[in-house]
């Protein structure tokens, strides 16, 4: 199972590709997840996550929540 996280105009959401398919999951501060009904088509791959986002939640965007970021895991 694949994982990927996201900032999405201040909002952290978390991806996961799971068989054929995408499931989704609210962040929220302490790390819980809850299930987002987000449908994600099957046919979006990994590299256009941040863009199907975008396309879905733009209208949250702010002037200092402006853009969708994925959360890389820490490398130390």
């Amino acid at each position: 199972m694949a994982s990927y996280r996201f900032d999405v105009f201040g909002r952290r959401l978390a991806i996961e590709r799971v068989g054929e398919r995408w499931h989704c999951y609210l962040v929220g501060n302490e790390g819980k997840r809850r299930r987002l009904e987000l449908a994600v088509p099957s046919e979006v791959t990994r590299e256009e996550l941040a863009q199907y986002l975008y396309d879905v939640y733009h209208e949250d965007a702010t002037p200092t929540n402006g853009d969708v970021v994925e959360i890389l895991p820490d490398r130390a």
